[in-house]
């Protein structure tokens, strides 16, 4: 799934200037974005394959046909260990603001419905997520068939699927905790940028506290909150992320990619890597290239 991820890896969204929004399919044969965030709500429907996507402290693994959505400014991550086909759907806040003026204190939700919920409205429900997703389909087949007026057909449909997601997939929050979030990111902006431009090396607590400005404990704890997960976690996940691409996309040696990325420990790199993907670095290597060749 591609991103265009700043120094920081806050999100910038390349948007059409005819839809202000940004929609596309994405054909993924394998991947990890680390953690990262936008001001967008992001829509991921997944029409083929598996992603896994992991939301601060919450973990999903979508299959076929299912959908999540991400809140604007909640650090993200995802994970695609075989191929994958999906919409993605990303709608700046800004631009959702201009027609509900409220849309910054809403949360919203697609997946999951309450325990508590009867019967009747968990039928509901479904055929509410079912219309959302057949409007989705309905916007892909504009965007890749390009018929004359394709412009005009597309709007209509996002402001009928923005009409539902205001009406059936929102709910009220407490603005205070979201905006302290958006705050403790903007801290981070500078910590991140420093890791990410020097991630092909070893990063000290101290070194890192410093550039925060923190004490190293506190450093720990707030990273941890904000992101959810460690200083010395992220640092590795950058590493992966990289060391992942270069293994699909190279015939370099796995002991040059590794160099060049940083991963001087390689006893803790396959425990890391097998942790994300499942395998060894050769075995993604090996079949990624099959999947290429056979699948989607």
């Amino acid at each position: 799934m591609k991103k265009v991820i700043t120094a920081s890896n806050y999100e910038v969204i390349p948007l059409d200037l005819r839809t202000n929004v940004r929609f596309y399919t994405s054909v993924d044969f394998g991947s990890y974005v680390p953690p990262h965030w936008h001001d967008a709500i992001e829509i991921l429907y997944l029409q083929e394959g598996e992603l896994k996507v992991n939301t601060e402290s919450t973990s999903r693994n979508l299959r076929s046909g299912q959908c999540t959505l991400i809140q604007p400014n909640k650090v993200h991550s995802t994970l695609c260990t075989r191929p994958n086909k999906a919409i993605v759907f990303q709608i700046p806040l800004l631009f959702l603001e201009k027609f509900v003026p409220d849309a910054a204190q809403l949360t919203f939700q697609l997946e999951g419905t309450p325990r508590q919920a009867s019967q009747p409205e968990w039928d509901r429900q479904k055929i509410q997520i079912n219309q959302f997703k057949e409007k989705l389909e309905q916007m892909q087949f504009i965007m890749d068939t390009k018929p004359d007026g394709a412009p005009l057909l597309f709007n209509t449909l996002l402001f009928d699927v923005l009409y539902q997601l205001y009406h059936n997939f929102s709910f009220g929050f407490t603005a205070d905790s979201t905006s302290r979030q958006n705050q403790n990111l903007e801290k981070l902006k500078p910590v991140l940028d420093y890791i990410n431009c020097n991630c092909n090396r070893a990063i000290s607590l101290t070194e890192i506290s410093r550039i925060a400005m923190f004490d190293p404990k506190y450093f720990c704890r707030f990273f941890k909150k904000c992101m959810g997960t460690t200083f010395l976690e992220y640092q590795n996940d950058i590493r992966i992320s990289h060391i992942y691409q270069d293994l699909v996309s190279t015939n370099d040696k796995i002991s040059v990619i590794l160099e060049r990325h940083g991963f001087t420990n390689y006893k803790l790199f396959r425990k890391v890597f097998y942790k994300h993907f499942g395998a060894t670095p050769t075995e993604v290597r090996k079949n990624n290239s099959v999947y290429q060749k056979t699948t989607l």
